[in-house]
């Protein structure tokens, strides 16, 4: 069994870091110039409820969120900037795996470390639901929370909207899909492939290092231990960490229930996403999305392209919906909203408000 080393220290202060500077990739493409129809019109909830009035009939109180996401972005409370009286802990988790693109080789032992938020008053008595939140591009896993002895603001905002009971305490953790580097992010072309590798590393080490040292649904960290708590789990990232939460989807749908992607996108083709789905052999209420983006964001056009295009998929797969017991798609955009840290912070910061209440 692997050793992970805990290294706690004081809180103070970190600067909120950058998110990646390109937009996602697309594979099995469907032309990225076709139009579209008003993202109010073909994103209709009224018309994803026609279509899932039998189904949700069926379905009511199976849901794990029972709560409704807000019809627009909420601002993060200035306030929450601040530091609170009832402060979460950082801790510095380090854990072996192995070279992403030589992974399965498992020849090259890599030594990495994520940052992991543990909620005010954490017990070793109590089960607690699991956030993993990456980064984007020119980022490491530093960047949302900062280190135990320099706490990014980010960290304050989980401190007092769980103090106010608008966040669930959540144990939040921010890894890294850097690989050899900490500069890999900063390659395009690389992040790509680092982020659809990531899933091997995620799966086989990282989330055993995490769940096998807190306490949380995980009765153990075996695959079927991972795979049956997978209601309890969510995956969330801003633009290349967008990127990774699709690649999340793809691979990892049997492990995890949320995804929280934005400004980042991975396709404009809904098929292959609904395709996804169903060579997973998931149900429509298995899982569910919360979006988000900006309308001056550059990354906003191909990002809103991919999920309208999700939601036009006719068979049903995605039903688009502000709560879980009638869909699985939502998606919230922000009038003048940039590719900035300061925009993804308030994206975050809305699923958290609502996920697991």
């Amino acid at each position: 069994m692997k050793k992970y080393r805990l290294l706690a220290g004081c809180l103070a202060l970190l600067v909120f870091g950058a998110g990646c500077g390109q937009t996602g990739t697309e594979e099995n493409k469907r032309s990225s110039e076709q139009s579209a129809p008003a993202g109010e019109e073909r994103l209709d909830k009224e018309e994803a409820s026609d279509q899932t009035e039998e189904a949700v009939t069926e379905t009511e109180g199976e849901t794990v969120t029972r709560g409704a996401l807000p019809e627009e972005l909420a601002e993060i409370p200035q306030d929450y900037f601040s530091q609170s009286d009832q402060q979460g802990t950082l801790v510095e988790l380090e854990y072996d795996t192995y070279e992403s693109m030589t992974y399965e080789e498992q020849e090259q032992v890599l030594y990495k470390r994520a940052i992991v938020y543990l909620p005010y008053g954490y017990s070793e008595d109590t089960q607690y639901n699991v956030f993993y939140l990456m980064h984007g591009g020119w980022s490491n896993e530093t960047t949302y929370l900062g280190t135990p002895d320099q706490p990014a603001e980010f960290k304050n905002v989980l401190d007092n909207g769980i103090a106010d009971g608008k966040i669930q305490p959540i144990i939040v953790v921010c890894p890294t899909y850097n690989n050899e580097s900490e500069s890999d992010s900063s390659d395009y072309s690389l992040a790509l492939r680092l982020t659809e590798n990531y899933h091997n590393e995620l799966i086989n080490d990282l989330i055993p290092a995490v769940e096998g040292t807190y306490s949380t649904y995980a009765e153990d960290t075996t695959l079927d231990g991972i795979r049956n708590s997978r209601d309890h789990r969510a995956f969330c990232g801003f633009s290349m960490g967008s990127v990774a939460t699709w690649r999340t989807f793809q691979y990892c749908l049997d492990y995890f229930r949320y995804f929280m992607p934005s400004s980042g996108n991975l396709t404009s083709d809904g098929e292959y996403m609904a395709s996804i789905v169903k060579d997973s052999g998931h149900e429509w209420n298995d899982f569910f999305i919360f979006a988000a983006s900006g309308t001056e964001d550059f990354a906003y056009a191909s990002f809103k392209n991919q999920i309208e295009a999700m939601a036009d998929v006719s068979d049903g797969t995605f039903r688009y919906a502000d709560n879980e017991r009638e869909g699985n798609l939502y998606f919230l955009e922000q009038e003048g909203g940039t590719h900035s840290g300061e925009y993804a912070m308030e994206y975050f910061y809305n699923g958290l408000c609502w996920i697991w209440k």
